[in-house]
């Protein structure tokens, strides 16, 4: 299986039709998000076309598509809305022989992880950071964020196929992971 993994869209409309071209362009089977999809947050600037009814619009639109987990933005207001469940706060996914525990990061992450196996990957978002670390008991990774990027990195997602591959939204490899 191919799977798009992207973080943080906090309603940008701008930054999700470049992610969802991004996702046709791929050619992915799945597009996993984890969390915050529609609102920035009081923490957050407002991101380049703030506009959550043309977000929602968009994510409905592919909904089959769709794995999804909650972000600290995500509310049960939000799930009245999409037509694809957001509010579980965590998913199990194996792929190739790896566990993959993908969550948004705000409960589970590198300081707080969950109870993994070395060589089991703990997948978050909610930082806004690309990362691929060796944990020593697991692999941490993290896309980044879709439409409010932080630390200088670029607008990105993952991709996994067979291997990790973090890209910006134009489609240009940043790193193998």
């Amino acid at each position: 299986m191919k799977l798009m993994i992207a973080s943080d869209i906090h309603g940008s409309a701008y930054y999700c039709e470049k992610m969802i071209e991004a996702y046709k362009r791929e050619k992915a089977d799945k597009l996993l998000l984890l969390g915050d999809l529609l609102y920035h947050g009081p923490r957050n600037d407002l991101p380049k076309d703030y506009n959550p009814k043309a977000v929602i619009t968009m994510l409905n639109a592919m909904k089959e598509d769709l794995l999804c987990v909650r972000g600290n933005c995500d509310t049960e207001v939000d799930q009245m809305v999409l037509e694809f469940p957001i509010l579980a706060d965590y998913c199990f996914i194996e792929l190739d022989g790896h566990t993959i525990f993908a969550t948004h990061g705000h409960h589970h992450n590198p300081a707080n992880p969950p109870m993994l196996k070395k060589g089991d990957i703990l997948l978050n978002g909610h930082t806004h950071i690309p990362a691929n670390q060796d944990m020593a008991d697991f692999i941490y990774m993290n896309p980044g964020s879709v439409s409010i990027p932080k630390e200088n990195s670029a607008h990105g997602y993952m991709i996994y196929d067979q291997e990790f591959i973090w890209k910006d939204l134009d489609g240009n490899v940043i790193d193998m992971m």
